[in-house]
């Protein structure tokens, strides 16, 4: 097995954040821009990088140095992790984190997502999966952290998205109406998941026509934010929650972009409005930085911190609590499987007698389909055909999709979108190997749990 590369940071500006205006580009106010960039002194401009943009962001002739245009970009670092030469660098907070573990006053919480805990051993020298979560957590917490699992918020997505997906087909396929499905009427199916932010940034700027159909649900992370700043701030730590410092560990470069979009300002919203905070308090975002796996693993090395050394052995805390559905969002397919599990059991009133509904998750094909036949309990058994499909990367399979919807809009009750293939294992946060080429991990998915 080779060794993983150092992979080149920088901070972020005062530039990254732009102007004052409402828009710029592709960006809106506050709004990060400028998260992966190519050092035009490293580039060689063997052009390797443009073939793992999902969006043809990347500018420059062979054998002259490229360039990345920002209004293009979906910031997925997958040209970053296929860089045979290691000249594409990545924003970081590493140094901001840092500086917040070391005040007495902050109370740092880390958001972990479940594709970390698969790769971040590889940066302590050990293999894909080595790295158990009892190791992980108590690595966070040696290091200054509070942890916070993000596959507890993971069960809540499955929850809002599966739930949306039934009242879908309540709406849009048996006909139902009423008032609590007067939201759907807007929002027809297809019904595309809404976890990938890559995904979700392409759409916005490339496939506007495809919005009304993504889910409302916000992503594990967003839905964390919040949380942590309202109920567990008040119900768990018991911490004013303009103390609680959200720290995002996830395997995705544009996780970087997703927390600074504005709309993600729930929980300072909903204080504000039940005067839990003072009126006069600024605004502050749900999630206040992002770390990479391999920003994690630099964290962990400059504290001195090797997590595969660390004890196996910890007391489950409420925020760590969470189901194996949870596990899977990692792999691609495994938002489809866990909500189809929801779906399923609500729609029918039975579990699925097979709950790893393994024809949708994987990463051999670039673009999955499968029929689920689903017994309807409001209907005395009669059964409908839910028609899936995962798309396995978006760089080559989203036009594709957008055709086959072109062609027949009732081809597909629900898509799952994941901007990198094989889903967030492979996403352009995780360790980096030394030839440049990314790797595709195998999801160890834990046991189901209570």
């Amino acid at each position: 097995m080779s060794e993983v590369s150092k992979v080149r940071t920088f901070p972020p500006s005062k530039e990254s954040w732009g102007g004052d205006a409402a828009f710029d580009g592709t960006h809106r106010k506050g709004e990060l821009r400028g998260i992966i960039k190519i050092n035009q002194d490293n580039c060689v401009g063997c052009d390797t990088c443009t073939a793992f943009c999902p969006t043809e962001a990347i500018k420059g002739t062979l054998g002259v140095a490229h360039a990345i245009s920002t209004n293009q970009c979906v910031a997925c670092g997958q040209c970053l992790v296929n860089c045979p030469f290691g000249a594409i660098e990545q924003m970081s907070f590493v140094d901001i984190v840092m500086e917040k573990l070391a005040d007495p006053k902050a109370f740092v919480v880390a958001h972990p997502s479940p594709a970390v805990r698969v790769s971040i051993a590889e940066e302590f020298g050990g293999k894909p999966g080595d790295l158990t979560v009892n190791r992980l957590y108590n690595a966070f917490e040696k290091a200054g952290f509070h942890n916070y699992d993000v596959n507890f918020a993971a069960d809540q997505t499955i929850l809002e998205e599966g739930t949306e997906f039934i009242k879908k087909v309540r709406y849009w396929v048996l006909g139902e109406r009423g008032e609590d499905l007067e939201h759907v009427a807007h929002h027809p199916l297809p019904h595309f998941t809404s976890c990938c932010p890559a995904w979700v940034k392409n759409a916005e700027t490339f496939h506007p026509e495809l919005i009304p159909h993504i889910s409302g649900a916000k992503s594990p992370i967003q839905m964390g934010g919040p949380l942590a700043k309202t109920w567990a701030a008040e119900f768990v730590w018991k911490k004013d929650p303009r103390d609680i410092y959200m720290v995002s560990v996830t395997p995705c470069t544009a996780k970087i972009f997703e927390a600074s979009r504005p709309e993600f300002n729930s929980a300072y919203e909903y204080l504000k409005e039940n005067n839990k905070i003072p009126q006069d308090t600024p605004s502050f975002q749900d999630i206040d930085a992002v770390l990479t796996a391999r920003d994690a693993a630099e964290i962990f090395r400059r504290k001195g911190i090797n997590p595969l050394t660390l004890p196996d052995e910890r007391e489950m805390e409420t925020m760590n609590v969470y189901t194996g559905a949870a596990t899977i969002f990692g792999a691609s397919g495994g938002v489809m499987e866990a909500a189809l599990r929801t779906a399923y059991f609500i729609l029918s009133g039975t579990e699925l007698s097979n709950p790893d509904i393994t024809l949708v998750r994987g990463y051999e094909q670039d673009i999955v389909e499968a029929t689920i036949p689903v017994p309807l309990k409001a209907l005395n058994g009669k059964v409908i055909n839910v028609k899936v499909a995962v798309v396995n990367g978006a760089s080559r399979n989203i036009k594709e999709i957008v055709k086959r919807l072109t062609d027949d809009k009732n081809q597909y009750h629900f898509v799952e979108v994941m901007n990198c293939p094989g889903g967030c294992v492979n996403g352009g946060g995780q360790p980096v190997r030394t030839m440049g080429t990314s790797w595709l991990h195998p999801l160890l998915p834990l046991p189901l749990r209570a």
